[in-house]
């Protein structure tokens, strides 16, 4: 259930939709073209909180808070990108949805490729922010952070090494290594939204199926997406180059840099990702006048 301490955006609406295995949690507002929005750990639809309104002028917004995490139930199994995409398809097609364009950040952009190639003709364009595909690059940032192995242990190592104190503070500090201003990043919610055991190991099981999904990615990558996909880097973000990444699965990727931001672009640098974002899904493409891009390889 929906917790009482659950934020709210004035002018949109949030509501619950029937999946195969659990209910997916969403907030909605504007009209127009869709767009479907897949947060990345550790957050929750909230992340997009700040670009929301003013995309809302123009577009529908959907925000899913992925299953198990945030609002949404919490499934037994299926935390692999692919199964994540079905039920996301489920609830888009139940909301009747129609055609939607995606916007996901982090651990969301994988799952944004999973339903871009398994309904490639229900999606029309992509944007993939701070991300890099299981198999193709993520691998190398393990050294950077201890986080990657220690997620993907198997029941109950993280679990147990991680009670409820230690895992604010754990979550604490990625939140806060991972940002140019912590500020900008509202710590306080997202401590909240996974102070609940069973929303954190529903975390840990994304990281846990990362194998399957490079195995997935792999197997899939012969076909390419044709759909255009926009790569936004933070500029003192992630650090590698993930239209490198995407571009291994996909023939038509632009990727921008995003100014005075780390990881979390969409917070910490909302009016650029709203640019981007308009323009990207609008007849105007992005163009070097606007942005600062980073050269093809």
């Amino acid at each position: 259930m929906t917790s009482a301490d659950s934020p709210t955006l004035p002018g949109f609406q949030s509501g619950r939709v029937a999946v195969s295995d659990c209910e997916l949690y969403y907030v909605r507002g504007g009209s127009g073209p869709v767009l479907v929005f897949l947060h990345g750990w550790p957050a929750t639809w909230w992340s997009w909180r700040k670009v929301l309104p003013a995309l809302a002028d123009s577009f529908a917004v959907v925000c899913f808070d992925l299953p198990g995490l945030g609002d949404s139930g919490i499934p037994a199994a299926g935390y692999d990108a692919a199964s994540v995409a079905d039920r996301l398809h489920q609830a888009v097609t139940a909301l009747e949805l129609g055609p939607i364009g995606l916007v996901s950040h982090d651990l969301g952009s994988q799952i944004a490729y999973a339903y871009a190639k398994q309904y490639p003709g229900e999606v029309t364009r992509m944007v993939v922010a701070e991300a890099l595909l299981n198999g193709f690059g993520l691998e190398e940032c393990y050294p950077d952070s201890f986080h990657f192995g220690l997620n993907a242990m198997p029941r109950p190592v993280p679990e147990s090494i991680l009670n409820d104190a230690a895992a604010d503070a754990y979550h604490s500090w990625l939140l806060t290594i991972s940002s140019l201003r912590p500020g900008d990043v509202d710590l306080a919610e997202f401590l909240r939204a996974y102070r609940l055991p069973e929303r954190r190991s529903a975390g840990y099981d994304y990281y846990r199926a990362f194998e399957e999904n490079a195995a997935y990615n792999k197997a899939n990558a012969v076909q390419k997406l044709t759909l255009p996909v926009l790569a936004l880097v933070g500029a003192e973000g992630i650090g590698a180059d993930v239209a490198r990444s995407f571009r291994s699965v996909a023939e038509d990727v632009t990727e921008v840099i995003v100014p005075n931001c780390a990881h979390w672009v969409a917070e910490e640098n909302p009016a650029f990702v709203i640019s981007c974002v308009q323009q990207f899904f609008q007849p105007a493409e992005v163009t070097a006048s606007h942005q600062q891009t980073r050269g093809g390889r």
